[in-house]
């Protein structure tokens, strides 16, 4: 009998006070940025492939509307591990998307390379079955709620193992946030 791993109710971020970061919000952090921070242009810190997705280093990490401490705090992501895309880089930030679709730019040492993902994060209520092998009809050890936080430790053939507290298993790669369709990822 496969039991249900359900996600740790948390919150994803804390909204700002602000009204002025607040209107940001609601207009969409992912507007036009001046010219200096379009993508291709700038100082790229890296040679490493955009997009590309990371995770949350830090249980606070704050997002902010533009590439410096002196812009607005957008919001506070208060969850570490959680998987973000990074879609642009400019000197020492990185712009991001969280799975919502939401953009702003945090500061590099806030990001890990280790690969995270949630579960079907655009569902409200359908379960994930984990299986104990990489096939469609491999038997199921565990179903995953929405919003369930996992490591990802490898993914090949349109499926991803992950692993979190008390489970480990395979999980059809299209419904994570944290990894691209057919990404390859070893072990």
């Amino acid at each position: 009998m496969a039991r249900w791993i359900s996600a740790a109710r948390f919150s994803l971020r804390i909204l700002p006070r602000a009204l002025v970061c607040g209107t940001i919000l609601l207009c969409g952090v992912s507007g036009p940025l001046p010219a200096a921070f379009a993508q291709g242009t700038g100082t790229r810190a890296t040679d490493l492939a955009l997009p590309r997705f990371v995770s949350l280093k830090s249980d606070r990490v704050n997002v902010r509307v533009g590439p410096s401490r002196d812009h607005d705090i957008a919001w506070t992501f208060v969850k570490s591990g959680l998987p973000v895309e990074i879609i642009q880089e400019f000197e020492n930030w990185r712009r991001i998307r969280d799975w919502e679709g939401k953009q702003g730019w945090v500061f590099h040492s806030l990001l890990s390379g280790r690969r995270t993902a949630l579960v079907t994060p655009w569902e409200k209520s359908d379960r994930t079955p984990l299986r104990a092998r990489s096939r469609s009809d491999a038997d199921i050890v565990a179903e995953l709620e929405p919003f369930v936080l996992t490591t990802v430790t490898e993914c090949a053939g349109g499926w991803c193992r992950v692993n979190g507290e008390g489970y480990d298993g395979w999980l059809d790669q299209t419904r994570l946030f944290g990894v691209y369709p057919d990404e390859l990822i070893e072990d």
